[in-house]
């Protein structure tokens, strides 16, 4: 692995790093599913860099795309009704 690559890839863990504690740390359901989806697509991003574009191209379509919009849809459904 070459230097840009470690570098890049650690960048990366950083990033992924940050976005799970603040999916954590978000009270609104909302905002935590769209952070995780943002965590998805840069685990995509993770695996093209690490060189398994199938891994990336799969990350990206299911886990950033269909979770999250499953998810969305699920929180929209299970919220109490605004007063």
């Amino acid at each position: 692995m070459g230097e840009k690559t470690a570098l890049m890839t650690a960048a990366l863990l950083l990033l992924l790093l940050l976005l799970a504690i603040l999916a954590l740390s978000f009270r609104d359901l909302l905002t935590a599913v769209i952070v995780l989806g943002v965590f998805s697509l840069i685990c995509a991003l993770l695996f093209f860099v690490l060189h398994a574009p199938d891994l990336a191209i799969a990350e990206a379509a299911v886990g950033a795309g269909v979770a999250t919009a499953l998810f969305i849809q699920a929180v929209r459904k299970t919220r109490s009704p605004e007063k």
